[in-house]
C-alpha cells in the first residue's frame, strides 16, 4: 500500500433517509475498512451510526455551505496524504494531499432539473452549472484521479472530454440490508408490481400506471412519497386500476426489503438512469426485474432482466405477464440472484484502492 490511511469525505450522508450517493457512501467506506485505514470526514457525529467501528473521524464543514472552499484548511493539519469523495464538488483550493472526486453519471445535463431539497440559490446555481459541459470539465480536472459507477458512465465523460486522466469504474452495489427473505412467499400470492425512485418526468411512471391497467390482477406498489400535485397528475390516468395502486409515502430499508421480497417483480419505465440501484437490489432478493431498454439498464441487469420500450405499456405488461407463470418467475429469479452477485463492495472497494494506488 504506498498510502497509510485513505480520508473519505463522508459528508454525504444523510442523517435521516438515503440517497443513491449515501448509501455508496456507507457500502463503500465499511467495504474499504475491512483493507484499509480509514478516516471519514463528517460534519455530524449522527453520520457515524452506519459505519464500521473501525473507522476514524475527522469533523469538517458541511459540504453545503460556502466555507466548503475552505475545507482544505482542515484537512492539511490531519496528514491526509489522499482525500477521497463520492460527489465532484468537494472543495480543493490549497489542498496539500491528493484528492479523488466523483461524477456518477450526466444525467442533469438532459433533465436539468435540480433536487428540490436544495435551497433555493443552490437549485439556481445547479440549473446554471448545467446548461453547458465546461464548467464541470473545470471542476473535476482540480482532481489527480476521477472514479465513476459504470461503463456508460465512463464511456460519456470520456465522449464529453470531461476529465484529461484515466477514470476509474468503482460500481454500486446493493446495500448490506439486502437479503434474501427468511420465508420464501408462495408463488401464488405474488401480486405486487413493485417501483422505488422520484416522480420525475424522466421516470416515466406514466407507463407503470398504464400497464397495471391492463393486469387487473395485480397491484402497483409505489414506495417513494410523491408531492400531492404528482399524484394527482398520475392518479387523473390511472383510471379503474387507482383502487389498485399502492401508496407508500416512504419506506423504511426493512419495509422495502419486506415489500419486495413478496414481489412479483421489480419495474421501472425510466427514459434515462445514472444507474439503477433499485435493480440490483430486487435481484439480489432473487426478484425479477422488467426495465427499460436503455443502455445503462442493460449494463446493471444484463441477460437476467427482461426489457421493454418504455413508450409502450403493453410491452410491460406483456413482459410482466409471462413472469406470472411459476416456471418462468423461478428462471428469472435465478438468473437474477447470478447477475446481482457482479455488484459487492468489497469488490468496489478493491476497485477503487487499486486505482488510487496507481495515484
Amino acid at each position: 500500500m504506498q498510502f497509510d490511511r485513505l480520508f473519505f469525505d463522508a459528508r454525504f450522508i444523510r442523517l435521516t433517509h438515503h440517497d443513491g450517493i449515501s448509501r455508496f457512501s456507507v457500502g463503500l467506506i465499511n467495504a474499504l475498512a475491512r483493507r484499509v485505514a480509514v478516516t471519514a470526514i463528517v460534519y455530524d457525529e449522527r453520520q457515524l451510526k452506519e459505519l464500521d467501528p473501525s473507522v476514524e473521524h475527522v469533523f469538517a464543514n458541511d459540504p453545503a455551505k460556502p466555507s466548503e472552499s475552505r475545507v482544505a484548511k482542515t484537512l492539511n493539519p490531519t496528514g491526509a496524504q489522499i482525500v477521497y469523495s463520492p460527489m465532484s464538488t468537494t472543495g480543493s483550493a490549497g489542498r496539500k494531499y491528493k484528492l479523488v472526486l466523483s461524477q456518477h453519471d450526466l444525467i442533469y445535463y438532459r433533465h436539468r432539473k435540480p433536487p428540490t431539497d436544495l435551497s433555493l440559490w443552490l437549485q439556481l446555481a445547479w440549473r446554471a452549472f448545467h446548461l453547458a459541459y465546461w464548467p464541470q470539465r473545470i471542476l473535476l480536472n482540480r482532481a489527480d484521479g476521477l472514479v465513476t459507477v459504470s461503463q456508460t458512465s465512463k464511456k460519456l465523460l470520456q465522449q464529453h472530454r470531461l476529465f484529461r486522466g484515466e477514470i476509474a469504474v468503482v460500481f454500486n452495489a446493493a446495500g448490506s440490508e439486502s437479503k434474501p427473505a427468511q420465508k420464501a412467499v408462495p408463488f401464488e400470492r405474488r401480486n405486487k408490481v413493485t417501483y422505488i425512485g422520484s416522480y420525475m418526468p424522466y421516470k416515466n411512471v406514466e407507463t407503470l400506471i398504464a400497464a397495471i391497467r391492463e393486469l387487473p390482477e395485480l397491484e402497483l406498489h409505489l414506495l417513494s412519497r410523491p408531492t400531492d400535485d404528482r399524484k394527482r397528475e398520475l392518479l387523473a390516468g390511472a383510471g379503474e386500476a387507482a383502487d389498485r395502486i399502492v401508496w407508500h409515502g416512504g419506506v423504511s430499508d426493512e419495509q422495502y426489503q419486506q415489500i419486495l421480497a413478496e414481489s412479483l417483480v421489480l419495474a421501472t419505465a425510466s427514459f434515462d438512469e445514472g444507474f439503477g440501484i433499485p435493480i440490483i437490489e430486487a435481484q439480489s432478493q432473487g426478484i425479477p426485474t422488467v426495465i427499460s431498454d436503455i443502455e445503462i439498464f442493460h449494463e446493471i441487469g444484463a441477460d437476467a432482466a427482461r426489457y421493454f420500450d418504455p413508450s409502450k405499456p403493453a410491452e410491460l405488461a406483456a413482459s410482466i405477464r409471462k413472469l406470472q407463470n411459476e416456471q418462468e418467475w423461478l428462471r428469472a429469479s435465478q438468473a437474477s440472484l447470478k447477475n446481482a452477485r457482479r455488484f459487492n463492495w468489497d469488490e468496489s472497494a478493491q476497485a477503487l484502492l487499486d486505482y488510487l494506488e496507481t495515484l
